[in-house]
């Protein structure tokens, strides 16, 4: 009876809810728990709830198990809207918190340090529920951590009738609950099931050409992004698209990436007065942002605008690049060169307070003539665009079209756009700020590592490769020990949590583009090492693939495999390419055969699945095998300078090396000719005549 019932309240209000975030915790303490002593924002915020909220960890399992009480499991972040509704319907109540102390342990669980944890529970509530699932995420589980449901956000009087109803089968069917557990760690454990594919069937053109087909027929070709809302950006999908397009010219795929990049440069998702972007839209036309910031979406976004414009030279590309780099240095950035992980959406306790205006606050800063071509460039209207009468600025008219309309050349008007975002964002400074979570985690900052160096690789700005190795040494310096074992996470000086595949895949990857922009062999050397470290530590050789958790790491319900790419690549993916690239750089052919074995075993997925979008970064792993990449050694005394201008071309197909010296690489060998700059354009380890001209080289790589 107690089973039908819980179904059934289940059942009728289980909704998973996009992650949006809510205002600070008051000042006034009347309770304090274990969360009191926590670096993490996230949790930092729940330490005075009423609830006896435990950190994840050996206190609290060991606790459950002792009083024999069932776990409550609760994962959220900084910047979700929902997870802090949730918080003040709930976990500030003291009837809530009653039944809660009194009959469960509670954990709370911050998702971007304990991704492992948020990733088995969230497989229980996709399994429990049916569903799609978000965050707040709500997990019960057994004393011993097994899950038996999971949901999301609930109003109060929905979780007190989930609570209720727990209790009481806990007390009187307690069976019931092992039978749910039972049923749920093995669809955990099958979640992520694999197969060493032993076949040694070959990667095909005919085969990757299907996969670029696949991707088509998911694009919005009007809109841009993936068809329907929300849209997110999913930057790796369109990395694959423009490095496709320079191998096959499909104008298809191009047309795809760049309506996309245009929508969302001219979109409400975009800061137009600070730069940078939302972590998503909630329509299809890219207008309406929830408004988080998100460091892992601005670092990616900033890596594959820098990438367009090599391509295309679209200078609206350019303008985006800098105007996100500006955001990331003046609001995001560590003075010791970590990078923070995001602002919030709300402000004040109101969304998007902080970025939206009433068309009267515009003309009163601006003035009537000012005003007029700014109000028409970004589309404010007096009744507002948004909620309550604001307006969100997104543009659709061009340049031209404005510049036409007020009889100004398009030069003028850009001096009046920017002379108006000038004063609205002194206007803007003014006002009470977004929360920042101010924690520094080594997988996101690799990202954004990266993203530096692939804009000064775009445009050659010298602070954009300062602000790399800056976090590059940061990283080395409060994350990396001695062994190469790294730490996730890093805040106020503490940095305790032991890294999971994602940090590792990303930094080697991260390490691997710093080293082809500044030809210091020291970030190889650390590339090098680390993929060392996580073979022995994470690889499975049952299945050729890597777990998720180290082998130091306590086990939980499961030991995960990340196999699919979300907004954020996919750890086994990203290790994938890592071991091609390195091993074809460092001449080291195991870590190339392993890479490829990485890729058979996905093969038959990515090249049949009708959404090849879920497997982005595998998709550019088998364009990569298909068309192997260029060597290209740059030797010589002006190796700086050429391969500097060299990179300002868009380089999908090519590993850049080189030097004043040969250095230690096997690939350098032999190729230093006393006071001459040559570049070597080699492939399979077989080098054509090298030149000493940038165009020439290029002309190789046709």
């Amino acid at each position: 009876m107690y089973r039908f019932i819980l179904f059934i309240i289940l059942i009728s209000i289980a909704a998973c809810k996009s992650s949006h975030k809510g205002t600070p915790a008051s000042n006034e303490h009347e309770y304090t728990n274990q969360l009191i002593n926590e670096s993490s924002p996230y949790l930092l915020q729940h330490a005075h709830n009423p609830v006896n909220w435990y950190p994840w960890g050996e206190e609290a399992l060991a606790k459950a198990k002792a009083e024999d009480k069932m776990i409550i499991v609760s994962v959220g972040y900084a910047a979700c809207h929902w997870c802090h509704v949730m918080e003040h319907e709930s976990f500030e109540d003291t009837t809530v918190s009653k039944i809660m102390n009194e009959n469960f342990i509670c954990i709370k669980v911050d998702r971007e340090e304990r991704p492992d944890v948020d990733d088995v529970y969230m497989t229980a509530c996709h399994l429990a529920s049916g569903r799609s699932c978000g965050w707040p995420l709500n997990a019960f589980a057994l004393p011993d951590g097994r899950p038996v449901w999971a949901g999301t956000y609930f109003p109060k009087k929905e979780w007190l009738k989930i609570l209720e109803n727990f209790v009481k089968i806990k007390k009187e069917s307690p069976d019931d609950l092992e039978g749910y557990a039972k049923n749920l760690q093995e669809g955990i454990q099958q979640q992520d099931d694999i197969v060493l594919n032993g076949s040694d069937q070959s990667f095909e053109v005919s085969k990757l050409n299907g996969i670029a087909e696949n991707f088509i027929t998911n694009i919005d070709f009007k809109k841009g992004g993936r068809k329907g809302a929300p849209k997110f950006p999913m930057p790796n999908n369109y990395e694959f698209l423009l490095s496709y397009h320079h191998f096959s010219k499909d104008q298809k795929t191009l047309e795809a990436t760049t309506k996309t990049l245009d929508e969302m440069a001219f979109g409400g998702i975009y800061d137009h007065l600070g730069g940078g972007f939302a972590r998503y839209s909630v329509d299809a036309d890219w207008i309406v942002p929830h408004f988080e910031k998100m460091l892992y979406d601005n670092s990616q976004l900033v890596s594959l605008y820098s990438k367009a414009y090599q391509l295309t030279k679209n200078p609206l590309y350019k303008k985006v690049v800098e105007e996100t780099l500006e955001y990331i240095a003046r609001e995001m950035t560590d003075q010791n060169g970590g990078f923070y992980s995001s602002l919030d959406a709300d402000s004040e306790g109101e969304e998007g307070k902080f970025y939206v205006w009433k068309k009267s606050e515009i003309d009163s800063i601006l003035g009537d003539d000012l005003s007029l071509i700014f109000n028409k460039f970004y589309e404010i209207k007096k009744s507002g665009n948004w909620e309550h009468g604001k307006n969100i600025l997104y543009r659709r008219t061009s340049e031209e079209k404005v510049a036409k309309k007020f009889k100004l050349t398009t030069i003028e008007l850009q001096n009046k756009i920017d002379e108006a975002k000038a004063l609205l964002m002194k206007a803007r400074d003014q006002r009470i700020r977004p929360g920042l979570d101010d924690k520094i985690l080594t997988s996101w900052n690799a990202l954004m590592l990266k993203g530096y160096t692939d804009a000064y690789r775009a445009f050659g700005e010298e602070a954009y490769l300062n602000a790399a190795l800056k976090n590059a040494n940061f990283i080395v310096k409060n994350a990396l020990q001695n062994d190469y074992r790294l730490n996730r996470n890093y805040k106020d000086g503490k940095s305790v949590i032991n890294a999971f595949l994602d940090d590792y895949a990303l930094l080697i990857d991260a390490f691997v583009h710093l080293y082809q922009v500044t030809f210091d062999e020291q970030w190889l050397n650390h590339a090098k090492e680390l993929t060392n470290y996580a073979n022995r530590n994470f690889f499975d050789s049952k299945t050729g693939m890597f777990h998720y958790t180290s082998n130091l790491d306590p086990a939980l319900v499961a030991r995960k495999k990340v196999l699919s790419d979300n907004v954020i690549p996919g750890s086994n993916s990203i290790m994938a390419r890592n071991l091609y690239q390195l091993g074809t750089i460092l001449y080291v052919p195991d870590w190339v055969d392993q890479s490829k074995q990485m890729l058979h075993n996905m093969a038959e997925t990515i090249t049949t699945h009708p959404q090849p979008n879920f497997y982005s970064n595998w998709c550019s792993l088998y364009l990569t095998v298909v068309n192997p990449p260029y060597e290209v050694a740059v030797m010589g005394e002006n190796s700086k300078a050429l391969s500097k201008a060299l990179m300002l071309n868009y380089l999908p197909h090519a590993l850049v090396l080189g030097g004043q010296s040969e250095g230690t690489l096997e690939l350098l060998k032999d190729k230093l000719i006393e006071g001459e700059t040559r570049i070597y354009v080699c492939q399979n380890k077989v080098c054509k005549f090298p030149v000493t001209d940038v165009n020439k080289a290029m002309e190789l790589m046709e």
